[in-house]
């Protein structure tokens, strides 16, 4: 018997294995007036605007990255970017150690992933405010260990509220244009 047959059934589940794992590519949308007119403060300590590099339509395996890697030193403070409540702490296989931050107004979701650990006393439902010590940069997840960074996104949410189906903002515009560096460790 021929394994030719064989072969090309297995080419074909591969195939179809591989497209099924592509996730379409959310087309990213410009940020509401809120979150244009609103402090927000680069969510990393002692970074500054011109360390920043947009890597938010970065290629990753199957999709766009649709968000922010900020590089620092593992350990380095992280800090809430806006006034608002943590509403989920996740461990997951790609994010590592995360932290979702909806806004006051309930409107943005921002991100905070592959963190080292999270800062003491930070649980869900907490509040928030900008500058707030909530963690600490890591490589948790599936970031290269040599490289720690904090992958920072930024997502508009439905009206229900559900985070993993929000739109995609691109975080660089924001901290390039009105982005404030915090010198300190956070409150």
């Amino acid at each position: 018997m021929s394994k030719w047959p064989f072969v090309v059934f297995a080419c074909s589940i591969c195939v179809l294995a591989w497209k099924a794992a592509e996730e379409p590519a959310r087309p990213s949308v410009p940020a509401p007036a809120i979150v244009q007119e609103q402090p927000i403060t680069i969510p990393v300590v002692g970074i500054h605007r011109q360390q920043l590099v947009d890597t938010f339509t970065a290629a990753r395996t199957g999709h766009r990255h649709d968000a922010l890697d900020i590089m620092a030193q593992r350990g380095t403070p992280v800090i809430a970017a806006v006034d608002g409540t943590v509403r989920k702490l996740f461990t997951s296989r790609a994010g590592g150690l995360t932290i979702y931050e909806f806004d006051d107004a309930g409107s943005i979701c921002y991100y905070y992933a592959h963190l080292d650990r999270y800062a003491g006393g930070v649980r869900e439902g907490l509040r928030v405010r900008r500058g707030d010590l909530i963690g600490y940069v890591g490589s948790t997840g599936n970031a290269p260990k040599n490289a720690p960074h904090l992958h920072f996104a930024m997502m508009i949410l439905p009206p229900t509220k559900e985070w993993w189906k929000g739109d995609a903002v691109n975080p660089y515009p924001i901290l390039m244009a009105r982005g404030i560096t915090s010198e300190a460790s956070g409150r």
